[in-house]
Order: structure tokens, then sequence, then C-alpha cells
């Protein structure tokens, strides 16, 4: 193998060529490498933190749900609860109220019997006179008569 003055030159100019790249250029391809294994790596972290943040957003969802859904059945239960109440009361009122109408009635009732009862004593004690008009055929005398017309009626 012949060996020259030039292939000599390009090993030594090959050799200060990596000796440029390994002190010059290779600390900046190195730090650059580690940068991005570090952004690599703070993004897998922070990954990691948003996965563990879900976890526990949805955790916080789920229980916020429930103590909504049992707040809601309460607040039914007390609906119902307080539906059932007003009906009871309305029903109460209606009772009392179908009792004093009904104890009203038996008080109109009962006036009008008394009502009709003394008018049918006056009619028959009218008619006992006009009877007794016809039977004497003469005239009777109401106001001489009057207590004894009462009697008359008290006894019918």
């Amino acid at each position: 193998m012949n060996m020259n003055a030039t292939v000599i030159g390009q090993v030594i100019w090959f050799a200060l060529f990596v000796w440029f790249c390994m002190k010059i250029v290779w600390p900046f391809i190195g730090k650059a490498l580690e940068e991005r294994r570090q952004a690599i790596a703070e993004g897998l972290n922070a990954a990691d933190r948003a996965k563990r943040d879900l976890a526990a957003a949805e955790e916080k969802v789920s229980a916020s749900l429930d103590e909504a859904k049992a707040q809601s059945a309460e607040i039914i239960e007390a609906a119902n609860r307080r539906a059932s109440q007003i009906i009871e009361e309305a029903q109460a009122k209606a009772v009392a109220e179908g009792e004093r109408l009904a104890a009203k009635a038996k008080a109109e009732i009962e006036q009008e019997i008394n009502s009709a009862r003394e008018q049918l004593r006056q009619e028959v004690s009218a008619l006992a006179i006009a009877g007794a008009e016809q039977i004497l055929k003469a005239e009777v005398d109401k106001g001489a008569h009057k207590q004894l017309l009462d009697q008359l009626a008290a006894e019918l």
C-alpha cells in the first residue's frame, strides 16, 4: 500500500474534524438530546398527573352526583309527606265542613218542621173554629176563646 502525503493529510484533517465535532458540536447535540429527553419525561409525568387528576375529578363528580341524588330523594320524600299532610288537612276540613253543613241543615229542617207544626196547629184551630161555627151556627169570638184555642193547639 502506497501512502502518500494526501492520505496522511486526509487522516489528519479527519482526526481534526472528529476532535472538533467531539469538543464543539457533540456537546450541543448531547445537550439538545438531554433537553429533549427531559421534555419527554416531563410530558410523561404531566400525563400521569393529568390521569390522576382526572380520576380524582371523576370521583368528586361521582360523589357530588350521589349526594345530589340523595338530596333530591329527600326533597321528593319531603314533598310527598307535605302533600299527604295537605290532603289529610283538606279531608279533615271537608269532614268538619260537611258536619257543620249537616248540623245547619238539621237545624233548618227542625225549624221548618216546627214552623209547619205551628202553621198546622193554627190551621187545625181555624178549622176547629170553622167546624164549631158550622155546628153551632153561631159565631165564636176568637179573643174570648184564645186561651182555649191555645190549649187545643198545644194538645195537637
